[in-house]
């Protein structure tokens, strides 16, 4: 008799990476975290996370790689890119198979199963994406700086610009600028330094100070909360005009951008039925019905 046949859904962003085991029948066995996995930013960084982030689904399974076989499907963070996703798909896992995808990809196939829809990821970075038909649709995601809009990235970058703008004198302070220059000790060379070594992460780290503050009226962070919602409203727009009326969210800081949004963005708006861990898991299955179908596996329980 073979070894059991487990899935895992990897679910990798800019900020975190978290794992989900299952059986074949769809009942969770384990799940883990670890750090970023982008691997925009760096593959081996990514795979150290994921691997960790297997590591304690199996060990809350009570299991071992050497006792099951896995199927596995990794959403990741910077895998749209080509070169990125031929890197990635080089790299030798301990699994008997895995698939490797964008964290969008999946969090769509989550969000609306088999139905067409699309979704927008509002976390570390921005992106839409759209499964209709047969076909697939990709809105923005390009990678901050110079994509990503709306994003905690994007969020936090155009803060630390405000506050040195009021440093500055070409901007009025108010408390979400002061709070950022607090962090940096009131010294707008350390907001400099720290910029030019600076990840998209450590950008998205500011973006909770911007939303608490527009939650409290504050001019600056509603301003930027509204610029930010207004970058997602166009991405929506898009991608209904590829014909996904249904649109889910995703991400960080999503639910906080929702109220921001247009009525003409919200009415497309549905509750995800599930999110990218859940799709990369279907995704996973999928593979193995296919692989079963042609002979290609054997499944024990």
């Amino acid at each position: 008799m073979g070894r059991p046949l487990l899935l895992l859904g990897i679910d990798g962003g800019g900020t975190a990476c978290r794992a989900r085991l299952t059986d074949i029948d769809g009942n969770v066995r384990g799940e883990g975290a670890a750090g970023p996995a982008n691997i925009r930013f760096g593959l081996k960084e990514s795979f150290e996370a994921a691997l960790q982030a297997t590591s304690q689904a199996l060990e809350q399974s009570g299991l071992a790689l050497g006792d099951v076989d896995i199927v596995a499907c990794l959403a990741l963070a910077g895998a749209s890119e080509p070169t990125n996703l031929a890197a990635a798909r080089a790299v030798d896992l301990p699994f008997r198979h895995a698939l490797i995808t964008t964290d969008a990809h999946a969090a769509c196939v989550g969000a609306h199963g088999s139905k067409d829809g699309g979704i927008i990821v509002i976390g570390t970075g921005s992106v839409g994406w759209a499964v209709v038909g047969d076909n697939e649709y990709r809105v923005g995601g390009w990678g901050f700086p110079v994509s990503d809009e709306g994003s905690g990235a994007w969020l936090g970058s155009e803060a630390a610009r405000r506050a040195l703008w009021a440093y500055d004198g070409r901007a009025p302070w108010s408390e979400l600028l002061t709070a950022i220059f607090d962090r940096f000790n009131d010294d707008p060379h350390a907001i400099v330094r720290w910029m030019g070594e600076a990840r998209p992460r450590d950008f998205a780290a500011l973006a909770p100070l911007v939303l608490g503050a527009a939650s409290r009226g504050d001019p600056v962070a509603g301003e930027l909360a509204g610029l930010a919602a207004a970058h997602i409203d166009v991405i929506a727009d898009r991608l209904v005009s590829y014909g996904a009326t249904r649109l889910a969210l995703a991400g960080g800081i999503a639910a906080s951008i929702e109220p921001w949004l247009t009525a003409a963005t919200r009415q497309h708006l549905v509750e995800a039925e599930g999110d990218a861990l859940s799709g990369a898991l279907k995704m996973a299955r999928t593979e193995v019905e296919a692989r079963v179908a042609t002979d290609s596996f054997e499944v024990q329980h």
